[in-house]
């Protein structure tokens, strides 16, 4: 069981990874947005091109991964998103078409063939914890997660655009009337949840190929994770907690397909009974 549990924590923080970028964009703008994945599978591409033709370490690429996927999140909000505001169904398809320009896009200017992205030698070794073997860079993604968390927290309650941010989720007008520019708080807003999504995409990169569809595997799950949080910053750690330690219990009890069987079962009868999700992030949005 011991072992379950600390697998669980490694499965916790990918899950938490790839959703703290949309907990960001829908918990403040309200915005489903479907290309997230893509976002990631940009940071995943931006990585690679980084360490190939600019000979960048992979630690500098993460921040860079940030900075490109947080650019072209902007560069997208002002040319599409920013017309789309309260208009939830045109978003979603909207943000949909975008994530298949991106994968026709990455797949036209890289190839289909798989990339692969190369991690520092010291984070390629196993470390024992509690009788588990845990590879040293799972143990990465961890304490990257509560970077991500930490930095999330002081932007958004540490700094003024934080304090502009949760003025503009609560209430757009009143925000206004203090001088505050709620398209502009939005575009930064989107463009800081697409470059969180890009060092995922980095994180993501290691663990797995890299693909113009790689996104895909993710979007799902995080999009569940963001839902059950009820698109609060906590709400989502605490979902991706629990979603994660569940998985590894009963992939242990059972097997890794049936577990993520019941673990969708289990979020449809929660989100039944509470619809609002366990923390709800309470803004109007008006």
């Amino acid at each position: 069981m011991a072992n379950a549990l600390i697998l669980g924590i490694s499965i916790a923080s990918i899950f938490l990874v790839a959703a703290i970028g949309l907990t960001i964009i829908y918990g403040t703008a309200g915005v489903i947005n479907m290309a997230h994945g893509e976002f990631i599978m940009l940071g995943a591409y931006a990585t690679y091109a980084m360490q190939t033709y600019f000979g960048l370490p992979y630690f500098l690429c993460i921040p860079c991964a940030f900075v490109i996927v947080g650019a072209i999140g902007f560069v997208i909000e002002k040319l599409l998103i920013q017309y789309l505001y309260h208009r939830p169904l045109d978003t979603l398809l909207a943000t949909w078409g975008v994530s298949l320009v991106l994968i026709q896009g990455t797949r036209l200017t890289f190839g289909s063939d798989p990339k692969y992205i190369q991690m520092p030698g010291f984070l390629s070794s196993n470390i024992e914890l509690g009788g588990v073997s845990l590879a040293a860079f799972r143990i990465f993604v961890i304490l990257a997660a509560l970077a991500l968390i930490a930095l999330v927290w002081f932007v958004f309650y540490k700094t003024d655009f934080g304090i502009k941010v949760r003025a503009v989720t609560q209430n757009r007008e009143m925000a206004a009337a203090f001088g505050i520019n709620s398209k502009q708080v939005y575009s930064f807003t989107f463009a800081f949840g697409a470059g969180l999504a890009g060092v995922a995409g980095a994180l993501f990169g290691v663990l797995n190929i890299v693909l113009p569809t790689m996104g895909t595997g993710y979007v799902v799950q995080a999009f569940l994770i963001v839902v059950t949080g009820g698109g609060a910053l906590m709400g989502s750690a605490i979902a991706s907690i629990a979603t994660g330690e569940m998985q590894s219990i009963f992939a242990m009890l059972l097997n890794d397909s049936f577990a993520r069987f019941l673990i969708f079962i289990l979020i449809v009868v929660f989100l039944r009974f509470r619809p609002q999700g366990l923390i709800s992030a309470g803004g109007s949005r008006r």
